[in-house]
């Protein structure tokens, strides 16, 4: 599992210093005072689908899904944590017809019936603020490369290459490389979370931030069980 560790252990470097050119050129945001706008059950995701389904009956109702003031800290963590889940859905997702652990099954299930809600959620949040979806599209100075922003360096996300390992596994072999890979990624979002809660603004947001704390923590200590067993 040594690509994984060095995928999250460089995503530190990388994500600060991502913020650190947002930072000094102004590309992304302003300052935070700028933005302040009035504007152990198997269920671990019932919290995190519970903050989904109350944005979702605002935005029904034509309100504000995050209404109160915002600052650059509650956008990026909507713009980086979007990419974060969508992958952690394509993971999920490769279970179906691979996994063989019962458990793993039951877990990956579990992943996208949190996750796929909160994508949804983050992006009415933006789009009420005004805000891209994504990051990138805030620094239009920035070289991305051909292929866009590389998320493989945010702090949990896989590469191209380990995100293809996964795919042609199958078994138990799949079951190990999930579990491990499936705990690195809920490090990173825990981490990204925490960084939420501590630097950002709006109430909404880090509601969110901190069921995603309580949710993926919780899973993390389910996956690393699932592997000391496998």
């Amino acid at each position: 599992m040594t690509a994984y560790k060095r995928a999250f252990g460089r995503s530190n470097r990388r994500r600060i210093a991502l913020v650190s050119v947002v930072a000094a050129g102004g590309l992304l945001l302003s300052a935070c005072g700028g933005n302040d706008n009035d504007m152990e059950g198997m269920d671990h995701g019932s919290e995190s689908s519970a903050s989904a389904t109350v944005t979702q009956n605002a935005q029904n109702t034509g309100e504000n899904p995050a209404p109160g003031a915002f600052n650059d800290a509650d956008v990026m963590f909507a713009q980086m944590m979007i990419p974060h889940h969508e992958q952690a859905l394509e993971m999920a997702k490769l279970a179906d017809g691979r996994a063989s652990d019962a458990e793993i099954k039951t877990l990956a299930e579990e992943i996208e019936k949190a996750q796929d809600p909160e994508i949804q959620t983050m992006k009415s949040w933006l789009k009420a603020w005004g805000k891209p979806e994504s990051a990138e599209e805030s620094m239009p100075g920035m070289d991305h490369g051909s292929g866009g922003m590389d998320h493989s360096g945010m702090s949990g996300m896989m590469s191209d290459e380990d995100m293809e390992k996964l795919k042609a596994a199958e078994g138990t072999d799949f079951d190990r490389m999930f579990a491990q890979m499936m705990i690195d990624h809920h490090k990173g979002a825990v981490e990204m979370a925490e960084d939420e809660q501590a630097n950002g603004k709006n109430a909404t947001a880090k509601k969110l931030a901190g069921d995603v704390v309580k949710t993926q923590s919780a899973e993390i200590e389910q996956l690393q069980k699932v592997l000391d067993r496998l």
